[in-house]
């Protein structure tokens, strides 16, 4: 095997990160997970597979099914659903529906999203599917389908139940599904006011006041669950979620998820190392009509890494080679292998860059020749 380190002197006082390593942080938090949105990194986290009550972050999973009827046409922000006796007697935080009103989407999807309204989750539910606990099951449904293999729904609103239970790192996926296939409606989760029935109530999470580029999505509390906060934020094009769930006041979920995003976007940076097709290295070719082959990248590399541990990360390419020819472009031939101390490695297929043909009978005879008189090439 010949194993080639890649020297790019750029990358020498890069640290690394790997996806699903989290780095040493401290929080009042029972569970939480920060992750960068690009990369998919868990920067941090905290007791994300434990399970945990959702509480009001269940409606995230209720808007979701909702933003994806819409964007699939079957339902319109125009259309209207009607409030049952259930909807209008449903207790905890309200949009305040009347009974046997009939109810825009549009302002059900405000009245879930900015005020709470656990009344209008339950418009929602019985009008596309005809009773909660139907809908329920299709949210649980949803769940396992975008890998949300511990969460389990039983009713839309987060009312307290103790079937009604999720993780973290669950409710991370939904928010970054979220993001990502709706982008045309997640702006309802930023608004920060809603008036119905002639109430003004305000969005009650409190990053989005916070001026530190948060744009979505739900905090929740119960007793059993204590205060929690599924968060989004922005800065300089790069985007940060955070969840976490446990925390004893409301004043502390304000302050504690602020200070985790902050600390996220200081001592945290996504780098691009190589864009896709772009040559990485060369592997040596043996009987080929040309002597190299440049290995590269099917996608794009984005690397998420510690702004203040930027020593030891090592970048190198692996295969077997030299490589007979002939190679056929995208052919798998090589591994780009990024290493640091204490943090996960990370593996990267490289593909032959072109196509190298066979060397003619008479050129491939010389090799051989070579070979046997002065053995192999020697290699760097």
């Amino acid at each position: 095997m010949i194993q080639r380190g890649l020297s790019v002197v750029a990358f020498v006082c890069l640290a690394f990160v790997g996806p699903g390593v989290a780095w040493a942080f401290e929080t009042a938090a029972r569970e939480a997970i920060l992750i960068d949105e690009t990369t998919g990194t868990v920067i941090f986290e905290k007791n994300s597979q434990v399970i945990t009550f959702p509480s009001s972050m269940t409606k995230m999973m209720t808007i979701y099914l909702v933003f994806e009827r819409l964007a699939e046409g079957s339902l319109s922000l125009s259309d209207t659903l009607p409030v049952s006796e259930k909807a209008w007697r449903m207790g905890g935080s309200k949009m305040f529906v009347e009974v046997g009103s009939d109810v825009r989407i549009e302002d059900l999807l405000r009245g879930i999203i900015v005020q709470s309204g656990n009344d209008a989750t339950i418009v929602v539910a019985e009008g596309l599917a005809g009773s909660e606990e139907a809908f329920a099951r299709e949210m649980t449904d949803k769940a396992r389908e975008l890998g949300m293999m511990a969460t389990s729904y039983r009713n839309a609103s987060g009312w307290p139940d103790p079937a009604h239970v999720t993780t973290v790192e669950d409710l991370s996926i939904l928010v970054r599904r979220t993001i990502e296939d709706f982008p045309e409606y997640y702006s309802f989760y930023s608004e920060t006011g809603f008036t119905y029935s002639g109430i003004e109530q305000s969005n009650r999470n409190p990053l989005l006041y916070a001026g530190i580029g948060a744009d979505g999505l739900k905090t929740g509390h119960t007793d059993s669950a204590g205060y929690g906060l599924a968060a989004s934020a922005v800065q300089d094009d790069r985007r940060l979620v955070l969840v976490i769930n446990g925390i004893d006041s409301s004043q502390d979920r304000a302050s504690e998820s602020q200070r985790i995003l902050e600390w996220g976007f200081r001592e945290f940076g996504t780098y691009n190392l190589f864009e896709a097709g772009e040559a990485v290295s060369d592997a040596e070719v043996w009987l080929g009509a040309l002597d190299q082959v440049s290995l590269v990248l099917a996608d794009d590399l984005d690397i998420t890494m510690s702004r203040a541990a930027r020593r030891d990360m090592t970048v190198s390419v692996v295969y077997d080679g030299p490589i007979p020819a002939p190679i056929a472009a995208g052919t798998p031939i090589a591994s780009l292998v990024i290493e640091a101390p204490d943090m996960m490695t990370v593996e990267r297929t490289l593909l032959a860059g072109e196509d190298v043909g066979e060397l003619s009978f008479i050129g491939r005879l010389g090799t051989a020749i070579a070979y046997l008189v002065f053995g192999p090439p020697a290699t760097p």
